[in-house]
């Protein structure tokens, strides 16, 4: 596991120690916000300085490579665990979930699932990650990105999973994560091979919604609206600030 360690460098920007680097590629500009702060003095005087505000995701990092010992990073382990089991008990009340909000909950989780999927991925050897992608759309739907992305009447440069329903959109995270976990377990090597595993999942979970009697993701109706533009019909404001607050994971 890697030590996580940030610094403020002389330019005053957040860095990462030179010898540690950044354990994930993560850019830090969309992580950790800096912020003016009004302090009080011990005269009184109020006075003006940088602080830093951290999301969720950089404070787990922080905590789950500090030392256990110090109490205040105890505490923190101990907050993180209850909160995960919480989110998982969340998971029993899907039922109550509109269908948009079913919707932005899965695509938020295949943002994160292709993320992790594209470092295992390029760890195997792919450098073509179109037609790495493509190996899985195909498996899954009997289809390339492209014609599925014609096959929905999509205007250029729509993502194709910000319009996609429900039940599609899970279809499609369970062959993210099952293709992740498929590429780690075997310790895949070679583009080629890679790619044939992100085909046999689709496959796999093409197969299994047939034998189940589900409706083949190609044939799913495509949501009149997609989430990008629903985000913006309700004026929804993805800044960094909010992003700290949790709506980016």
């Amino acid at each position: 596991m890697h030590k996580l360690t940030i610094c403020i460098n002389k330019g005053g920007q957040i860095d990462w120690l030179p010898n540690v680097g950044n354990p994930k590629n993560i850019n830090v500009d969309d992580w950790i916000l800096e912020i003016d702060k009004t302090i009080t003095t011990g005269k009184g005087k109020k006075e003006i300085i940088k602080d830093y505000l951290l999301s969720r995701f950089i404070c787990y990092l922080i905590v789950q490579n500090a030392d256990s010992r110090k109490p205040v990073i105890a505490f923190a382990q101990q907050y993180f665990a209850i909160r995960t089991r919480q989110d998982e008990l969340n998971q029993k009340n899907w039922e109550t979930f509109t269908e948009i909000e079913k919707r932005f909950y899965i695509r938020s989780q295949t943002k994160r699932g292709n993320y992790f999927l594209q470092q295992v991925a390029k760890e195997a050897g792919v450098k073509n990650f179109d037609k790495f992608h493509n190996a899985g759309y195909k498996g899954l739907y009997n289809e390339t990105a492209d014609e599925i992305f014609k096959g929905k009447g999509l205007r250029y440069r729509e993502d194709i999973l910000d319009n996609m329903g429900s039940e599609e959109l899970a279809s499609n995270l369970f062959r993210i994560v099952q293709t992740e976990s498929k590429l780690k377990r075997e310790n895949v090597k070679g583009e080629s091979n890679a790619n044939e595993v992100h085909f046999n999942v689709g496959r796999i979970v093409r197969n299994a919604i047939k034998q189940s009697g589900g409706t083949m993701p190609e044939n799913l109706p495509t949501p009149s609206k997609s989430l990008k533009q629903i985000k913006k019909e309700n004026k929804l404001n993805y800044s960094k600030m909010e992003k700290i607050g949790g709506l980016k994971f």
